[in-house]
């Protein structure tokens, strides 16, 4: 026995505590889709931490619930609960202060050089949703100004990608216990290897 801990000791530490840590603390998911784009890509894995507290514009995954179907997404919380959420022509306001949404730089750039015609070549539908739309950030509706109150306990989430995001603009707000964590880190692709900001 001694010398089994005394080759493998350590070693079966080591994987209890990543079995022990993967069960409560993290879990792997991969991103689906482009409502994140340009912060997160199609394909992208990322590790999720369970146990943090959440804040605004944290990137999460929260479970959805569509047809019958539970599905993980990846957004970014906009409102915490109890929040005035009201974006006037791409400005975003939270309880009446401006707020710089830096993450959508190069989209809301690209929104105003060609209404992202350049951004959208590989898909002719994200094409037709950024040519007719007034705005890079419009409510369910089409409108350019709109105003939320997020209920307490609701988060509001939002994907970066706002023309091709499905998000609390159509679903509604999130739970906390449906929720699941804080996007910390991207493992793959190995070009964008690190922690998400």
């Amino acid at each position: 026995m001694k010398q089994f801990l005394k080759e493998w000791g350590i070693f079966s530490i080591i994987i209890i505590v990543a079995i022990l840590t993967r069960l409560f603390v993290w879990f792997p998911v991969t991103v689906d889709g482009h409502s994140m784009d340009p912060t997160l890509a199609d394909g992208q894995r990322l590790i999720v931490v369970k146990t943090t507290s959440l804040q605004r514009f944290d990137v999460v995954v929260a479970k959805e619930t569509e047809d019958g179907t539970t599905k993980q997404i990846v957004k970014r919380i906009i409102g915490m609960p109890g929040d005035t959420i009201k974006y006037d022509n791409d400005t975003l306001y939270v309880n009446g202060k401006k707020i710089t949404e830096t993450y959508l730089k190069d989209y809301l750039a690209a929104f105003k050089k060609d209404q992202l015609q350049s951004t959208y070549s590989y898909n002719n539908y994200f094409q037709e949703r950024a040519a007719s739309s007034s705005a890079f950030t419009t409510d369910n509706n089409g409108n350019t100004s709109f105003e939320v109150t997020v209920p307490a306990g609701q988060y509001y989430l939002l994907g970066d990608d706002r023309i091709v995001s499905k998000d609390s603009r159509m679903v509604g707000t999130f739970s906390r216990k449906n929720i699941l964590g804080e996007v910390t880190f991207r493992y793959w692709t190995l070009d964008k290897f690190g922690t998400i900001n």
